[in-house]
């Protein structure tokens, strides 16, 4: 079971495919080579394959690198448009593409901290 990612936890899509017969090594080389990040920070990193049914997730949890993998059964991820790059995503976007919903038509909730009590 994949834990979702609290609020605070910054989630990166890898914009071009990858090949999925990188594992955890290989996906960090390429947060390092490719998308010029860290990948020991506890940053999400979800990457797409050239077929649209499947993401992989590489995230450092403090102790090791977790990878995850999900294929879609009767329908595609919606991803964003392939260029170089990254593609931030805020949680509630992250959980509609991981659901295989569209996550462009998201928007998370707007917090604020509430006025303290006089």
């Amino acid at each position: 079971m994949l834990m979702m990612p609290s609020h605070t936890v910054r989630i990166l899509v890898a914009t071009q495919p990858v090949d999925f017969r990188k594992g955890h090594d290989g996906l960090a080389a390429l947060v390092q080579s490719v998308l010029k990040e860290d990948p020991f920070t506890g940053t999400l990193f979800l990457f797409r394959a050239k077929r649209a049914d499947r993401l992989k997730i590489l995230f450092w949890d403090g102790s090791g690198l977790v990878m995850a993998y999900k294929r879609l059964e009767e329908t595609t991820f919606t991803w964003p448009a392939v260029r170089d790059g990254v593609m931030t995503l805020n949680r509630a976007q992250f959980e509609a593409l991981f659901a295989g919903l569209d996550w462009r038509k998201v928007r998370a909730l707007e917090t604020r901290r509430p006025a303290a009590a006089e």
